[in-house]
Order: C-alpha cells, then structure tokens, then sequence
C-alpha cells in the first residue's frame, strides 16, 4: 500500500513535470498539457495491456518497472531542456518519453494486483485498497507539485527526486520480500547506483540548470529563480541587461525606456488630473519610474502576483539602477495579489490604469485580456480617466492586438490604437482607453529619452500589414485571444 501510495504520486507528478516543461519551452499551455494528459492515459491503458503477458517473476516485473520509470522519470526533465537545444523536433521526443514513462506506470498497479491476489485471494480487497491508495497518491503529487516541489526544488530537482522515490519503491519491495526477487543480488546494486545518481542529480541540479539555461539563451546567465508562479532569469551581454519570464523577454535595459515611454507618457498626456496611479503588473518598477516623473502623483497602487518578482527588482543593482529605486518610493504601495482579485475587491477611482501585463498565451493570462476584465477596469476609472493596455505585436501578432482593441471597445470606451518600434520585442503595440473622446495632439512636459512632440504623431499610424478587421470579442467564457496568440507564435516560432 506504502509503495502504490508513492508510485502513483511520482505519476502525477511526471505528467505534470513534462506538461509544464514544454509549456514553459514552446507556449500554448493548453494544447501542452492535453497532449501530455491524453498520450499519457493512452500509454497507462497500453501498459496495462502489456502487463498481461507477464506471467512468472511478478516481483522482477515489478522490480524492473519501478527501476524503470524512475531513471526515465527521474532524467525526464534533462532530456526534455537538451531536446530543446540540440533536436530539431522536440515534439517527437516529448511524445517518446510521455509513452515510455506512462507505458511502464500503466503496468504498475496491474501488476501489483496480481502479486497481492496471490497472497490475499480476495479480489475485491485488494482491488479496492490497491485503488484507494492510487487515488490519494495521485492528489497527493498533484498538490505538492505546484506547491512544494516546482517552487522549492524546480524541474530538475523535483523530476530526479521523483525518480528516486520510485526507485526507492522498488527498494522497499526487495527488502520486504527479496527471498522473491530472483537474482536479488544484482537487483540490489542496482537500485543503489541508480538511486544514488539520482542523489547527485538533485545535489548538482542547480549546476544542471545554470548548464541548461546557458544553452536557453544567447547572454551570460546571471540570475535565475522559480518562484510559485513562474521562472525569472537574467542575462547580461556588457551593460545590456534582460529579464525573462518563463522563457518570454520582459525587457533589455538598452530600449526599455522606449517601451515605457510609450506606456506611460502617452495617456499621461490626456489627463487634466494625475493624482491616483493603478498600475497592475509592471513589477519591473520600470513603469512606477516613469510615473513618478510627475509631481501631481500623489499615489500610485501596483499590482503584482508575484512577491518574489518585487523583491529581485527592488534588491537587484542590476534592476534598480534602471528603475531608480522607484519600488521604494513612499508614493507607492504594492499589493501582491492577482489583478482581478485586486479589481474585485477595489472601491477607489483612479486617474490613470496601466495594464502592463505579459501577453495573453495562458489561460490565467488570458483572463486578464477579457471584456469581463476590462469592465472591472472601468469600475474602478474615474469619468474623466484614462485606461492603457500592452497589446503585444500588431505585426507579429495582428489578430491578437486588434481582439484586445475591439475588446475593450465593446465595453463602451473610447480606444486609440497606437505603437512603437522596440529593438528587443520588435513592433510592440498599445491601446488606450477613455469614457471620453482622447486625442492625438501631445506634449511633453517631463523628461523623455525617445519621445518628442514630433515624432509622438507617428505612434498612432498602423500600415496595411499591421490592421485586422475579422477578428472576435475576448470573452471570459470563450477566450479566442488565447488562440490567435499562440497562431502567431506559432507562424513565428
């Protein structure tokens, strides 16, 4: 019962191990993780149909699975992060270990069954308890996983310790009924060596990934931390710092400034009042910098998921030296807690809302680019206020920029379209929101390393490559974002 409790936890834990992996390398989270659920269900039926023909030595059946699956487990993680480097097709080999890892857990319980019936002769016990136990174990390792394991461990300490754990199965049935095992000798020194490397794996995990993640991107890796939510790395080429997010650039300090620029000076530009700031995401700090160009803030809220996030860019010289210590500023209070949670609960008004959220290629993400969302915006926007949201690439991403545009049109604003060019992201666009007509005619009265008031007019042209017409509301229960998103990154890929 012990060992079908801790089996079918590394189970779970596989699946989810590889279906955030491949998330994380290609995107489109939900076709990552149905690929993964439904070839692994698949494998565990052609597993269990395979066990069938295992009719003697049940034990070294059993032996043999869990020692199986628990050095393909255990490495799943490295040779998915190297399939991505070296392999031209990373798909194919996704699909193999997803196949192989669900074949040999396919053959566990049938097995297990089998070598218990032959003691108890009560079928419907040892059914119900070996079930029992499968079932915890599987919440089990989907709760710790998210929770615990991907946070504290990451992918590679989290996948080597789950692959110990089934080689530690395997142990655990060779010293309770070796006289069973036949050949137990050379069982035995086997599950130490294996479970042994799987030791060093999680003691040299960290230099594993700082390998890895050297392959992942072109720039010097100086920091990387995952947190509940999600990766953080850093890189540095010379004085050209970058932040990425799961994979996804975030900034490069030689052009952020335009990007922010862009963000914030433009709708600035519309307000007669500029005394209250809601900025939610953008814990960068970098948007809080450019905000606090104005004297006539008196507060800004920022809004930011991830406290970890907050903390490396108001510690790290790195960051703060770009974004001027502005996460310190006592105009400012963070809240560490999801963006619509915070609009849910929000009774203020606010002269100005920036949304400088990552882009819509998630489920989560995808909600904060709903007509829902953009409602609870206008909720919490004074009469006269003024509503900006990153809308990703109009070039790259054509459909997807115009669906947040219509978006949050049909929520009774008033939107200008406008963008940029950004030596980092490319194209990058942005759509800005009022109750009231805005116009195009701006000045600038604080200090600007991009803008001016000649070229600002430019910002609001879109050639004929960057328009879409034919494209859906967002809607919270229907996210066609999220697909034109991941097309394009797709085309682009």
């Amino acid at each position: 019962m012990l060992t079908t409790l801790i089996i079918s936890g590394c189970s779970m834990c596989y699946e989810l191990i590889i279906s955030a992996v491949s998330s994380y390398l290609l995107g489109n989270s939900t076709l990552q993780y149905s690929v993964t659920i439904g070839l692994y269900m698949a494998s565990l039926g052609l597993g269990a149909y395979i066990s069938k023909f295992f009719n003697k030595n049940l034990f070294n059946v059993f032996v043999t699975i869990e020692l199986g699956i628990g050095v393909i487990g255990g490495i799943s993680s490295l040779i998915l992060f190297l399939a991505n480097i070296y392999v031209l097709n990373y798909s194919v080999v996704m699909y193999l270990v997803i196949i192989i890892i669900g074949t040999f857990a396919g053959a566990e319980i049938p097995v297990m069954t089998r070598i218990i019936e032959q003691d108890e002769n009560n079928l419907k016990v040892t059914l119900s308890s070996i079930f029992s136990f499968d079932y915890i174990g599987g919440l089990v390792g989907a709760i710790a996983f998210p929770l615990l394991l991907l946070p504290k461990l990451g992918y590679f300490s989290t996948s080597f310790l789950c692959g110990l754990l089934n080689i530690i199965a395997a142990l655990l049935i060779m010293w309770k009924f070796g006289e069973r095992v036949e050949h137990i000798g050379l069982y035995r020194l086997l599950g130490m060596v294996l479970a042994g490397t799987m030791v060093l794996g999680m003691v040299f995990a960290d230099n594993i990934s700082n390998e890895i993640e050297g392959g992942l991107y072109q720039d010097r890796v100086i920091l990387i931390e995952q947190t509940q939510y999600q990766k953080i790395v850093m890189t540095r080429h010379k004085d050209d710092v970058r932040l990425f997010i799961d994979g996804n650039t975030q900034f490069s300090t030689a052009d952020e400034y335009r990007y922010h620029e862009a963000l914030v000076h433009v709708p600035m530009n519309e307000l007669d009042k500029r005394e209250k700031v809601l900025i939610l995401g953008g814990g960068d700090g970098m948007a809080v910098r450019e905000v606090l160009k104005y004297d006539e803030v008196q507060h800004i809220d920022l809004v930011d998921l991830d406290a970890e996030m907050i903390r490396i860019c108001s510690t790290n010289e790195n960051i703060t030296k770009i974004n001027q210590n502005s996460l310190l500023s006592d105009k400012l209070t963070v809240h560490t807690m999801d963006a619509y949670e915070y609009l849910e609960e929000c009774t203020d008004q606010y002269d100005l809302i920036i949304v400088d959220l990552p882009d819509p290629n998630s489920e989560v993400l995808n909600k904060l680019y709903s007509n829902v969302f953009y409602r609870m915006c206008g909720g919490v926007l004074s009469d006269e206020g003024v509503l900006v949201v990153q809308s990703t690439s109009p070039y790259y991403a054509t459909d997807a920029f115009w669906c947040i545009h219509k978006t949050i049109e049909s929520e009774g604003f008033q939107v200008k379209a406008y963008h940029l060019e950004v030596p980092a992201f490319g194209d990058w666009g942005f759509n800005m929101a009022s109750r009231r007509e805005l116009s195009e005619n701006i000045s600038f009265d604080v200090e600007t390393r991009y803008l001016t008031e000649e070229n600002v007019s430019a910002l609001f042209c879109f050639g004929k490559d960057e328009i879409s017409e034919d494209v859906e509301i967002n809607h919270l229960t229907k996210p066609v974002l999220m697909d034109y998103y991941n097309k394009a990154e797709a085309a682009w890929r």
